[in-house]
């Protein structure tokens, strides 16, 4: 296919396991963008409902490759998937969510007016249980130096980005370490660094309510939110000014945390969130100083 001699501008990535109804839509919403310079990989994290071979069989395009591997999680993934391709903007899209036709134009268009932005997002639209929803007000998104909006929860859905290869790079990528909330994980890295777009249109539709969501397979989301946060504090480059906004929301995750470790009768988490949140306040002591 022509094009396919030089590198893409988009490399797509879409992570699944053992999602072939949603995979579908998603792969063809990427096929369907009105912007058509882009690679899509798709990387079969150990799926068992012959996936790669719908996908081969479904969708003949050269722009389209599928890669398998053994289970390592949705990080491993998305990084997975960053190696695999060549384009200089990196996009993702979860394998339950899908793109409206214009989401790569508008983006890159507001990307070229905003070269000092290296990343931007979207506005959604939540299907959930069958129904459509709006995003709720604590999912409201803003533009600009947006590290703060960032640390109650994450505003930023994977599925709504498009990153430049090389700062996705020296961020390190998703942290493979982290059963959940790696995207909050990387966004809180990206927005202490460098400004974020958003392109105020609703370009994506996020499927929200389903069995197979991760947030479904973990309790207690906060106590991930707590080991980004250490991350954003221990960081050398990050200025005190963020690192005390980090750290007031570090010991109030925290302090959350302890409390249901407690309720539950896991009284070691509990202490050990307990200290985390000491530890915590004695930083922002020292840092008002």
């Amino acid at each position: 296919m022509e094009g396919l001699s030089r590198s893409p501008s988009v490399t797509v990535v879409i992570p699944t396991r053992d999602r072939l109804g949603f995979v579908t839509e998603a792969v063809a919403s990427v096929l369907e963008q009105t912007f058509q310079d882009l690679e899509l990989v798709v990387v079969d994290d150990g799926s068992r409902d012959g996936t790669a071979g719908h996908l081969a069989s479904r969708f003949p395009d050269d722009r389209v490759r599928v890669v398998v591997q053994d289970n390592r999680g949705v990080s491993a993934a998305r990084n997975r998937g960053v190696r695999e391709g060549r384009g200089r903007w990196v996009a993702f899209l979860d394998s339950d969510d899908r793109w409206l036709p214009r989401k790569l134009e508008r983006q890159l268009a507001a990307l070229d007016a905003h070269p000092d932005h290296p990343a931007a997002y979207t506005e959604e639209v939540w299907y959930r249980d069958g129904r459509w929803a709006n995003p709720r007000n604590v999912h409201a998104k803003h533009s600009g130096r947006i590290f703060r909006r960032c640390l109650p929860l994450c505003i930023i859905s994977p599925s709504s980005v498009v990153l430049r290869r090389d700062v996705f790079g020296a961020l390190g990528g998703f942290d493979e370490s982290l059963p959940a909330c790696e995207d909050y994980d990387l966004w809180l890295r990206l927005a202490a660094r460098h400004p974020v777009l958003l392109v105020p249109e609703r370009l994506i539709v996020k499927q929200n309510g389903h069995p197979g969501q991760l947030s479904r397979a973990h309790w207690g989301l906060d106590r991930f939110r707590v080991r980004a946060l250490w991350k954003v504090v221990y960081d050398p480059e990050i200025p005190d000014e963020l690192r005390a906004a980090a750290l007031e929301t570090l010991s109030g995750k925290a302090r959350v945390v302890a409390q249901g470790a407690r309720k539950r009768g896991a009284l070691e988490r509990a202490r050990v969130f307990e200290h985390s949140c000491r530890e915590a306040d004695a930083w922002l002591r020292r840092i008002a100083g």
